[in-house]
């Protein structure tokens, strides 16, 4: 067997891990220039956003952030500070960069929301996890079994539309982007995604699960 079906109390055992390189809070048209700059070179990126939670039934938020962690940095950018909706649709629509994440169709549901935008060459780890026979197939429980670390949840209901955001939640975010990425990574070595980053069935080899 190459990965380790895991219990939520064996991921909680786990050592656990964040992302310890480079963060880059995108705050200016520089900023910017730079993220963009390196994002168009990259293969591959992790992609998460985060909203501000509802504690009220029938309340609904939109997305407040993107995190998009490449192979040498995690960018954040904070929808309400800056207008990114350009940049981040140059991205989204890419083909020729694989984003790799968990849920996101959900996340480009609320997405859309606040810019439209037509999603290529989206890999949801999640559903390829899924399609492998993996039924714990949300990030924290991916992480400890294939990464054989654990990943905290303590910012996962702060208010990330606060134009400040504590060093806590930005790690938090951070950390969430790049294990996406460090999963698609996994995922290639398993065998669970062709070279190209497309997803296999476990069975036939067929490609399925990209979201458009």
């Amino acid at each position: 067997m190459v990965y380790q079906t895991m219990t939520r109390e064996e991921v909680g055992q786990l050592a656990v891990r964040k992302y310890e390189g480079t963060i880059c809070l995108v705050a200016s048209a520089q900023d910017l220039k730079r993220a963009l700059h390196v994002i168009r070179r990259e293969q591959v990126v992790g992609l998460d956003t985060e909203t501000k939670p509802t504690f009220r039934k029938g309340q609904f938020n939109l997305p407040c952030l993107v995190q998009i962690a490449t192979a040498s940095v995690a960018y954040l950018f904070q929808l309400k500070r800056m207008e990114f909706s350009d940049a981040l649709t140059e991205v989204l629509e890419n083909p020729a960069i694989i984003k790799a994440g968990i849920g996101l169709a959900d996340d480009f549901l609320n997405l859309k929301k606040v810019f439209p935008f037509k999603p290529q060459n989206i890999i949801d780890l999640s559903l390829v996890a899924k399609q492998q026979g993996i039924k714990q197939s949300g990030l924290r429980s991916l992480a400890g079994q294939l990464l054989g670390f654990r990943i905290t949840k303590g910012s996962s209901t702060s208010n990330w539309a606060s134009h400040r955001l504590t060093l806590k939640q930005i790690v938090y975010a951070a950390t969430d982007a790049w294990v996406c990425r460090e999963l698609f990574l996994r995922f290639q070595q398993l065998g669970f995604l062709d070279l190209k980053g497309r997803p296999l069935s476990k069975m036939t080899g067929e490609r399925k699960g990209n979201i458009e």
